[in-house]
């Protein structure tokens, strides 16, 4: 019974990691990891790159995202949900795998600063398509199929971070196989910046 009780509480305490991982910050490498996700949304038989240019709903960047909340897309209602990732990315075909292609997803995340940043690069990275907004003001974007690697990012660079809440925004279209995206914010030095407050509720 003591060996059962002890395997039981390692069981209970690394399957509750995840959830409280990154304590509302960015991880040791820049990396967010603390999201308000919107999805699946099914594309038919668009192409990932239409899809990626088009906005589904007229807030896609900058939505008043809330957990729970009903967020109307293209004639249907989906739901904020709050994850946080195990990984440096998030896992979409993880949190729907009975819907994960020829789909597309956003993911919200409010970036609190104490003061203002300027100078930055942030990096993003998707499977496949993907796109990045702040502040509602597309950052960057990547339009063609691709999986996920970790160095093999897309960057926008002389980003600001205005002193207070910014809303970070993530798109990303998957057609076929692995659903993925990160995003990680780096300094004028290319260190990770990891000042930051990252919440799920404005």
């Amino acid at each position: 019974m003591k060996i059962s009780s002890a395997l039981c509480c390692a069981v209970l305490t690394v399957t509750s990691l995840p959830a409280a991982a990154q304590n509302g910050k960015p991880d040791s490498e820049g990396y967010i990891r603390d999201w308000l996700v919107l999805a699946p949304l099914s594309i038919g038989e668009s192409s990932g790159a239409d899809e990626l240019e088009k906005k589904q709903f007229a807030e896609e960047a900058q939505p008043a995202a809330l957990e729970g909340g009903v967020q109307k897309v293209a004639g249907k209602e989906l739901t904020w949900e709050k994850t946080a990732t195990k990984d440096f990315y998030i896992d979409f075909k993880e949190l729907h795998p009975s819907q994960s292609e020829h789909v597309v997803a956003w993911a919200v995340a409010y970036l609190v600063a104490s003061e203002e940043k300027t100078g930055l690069t942030l990096k993003m990275n998707s499977n496949d398509q993907g796109k990045v907004y702040l502040n509602g003001k597309e950052l960057v974007k990547f339009t063609d199929t691709r999986s996920l690697e970790k160095d093999a990012d897309d960057a926008a660079t002389n980003v600001t971070l205005k002193k207070g809440v910014n809303v970070l925004v993530l798109k990303v279209v998957n057609e076929e196989n692995n659903w993925q995206g990160s995003v990680r914010i780096l300094n004028q030095a290319g260190k990770a910046v990891t000042d930051l407050k990252v919440a799920t509720r404005p």
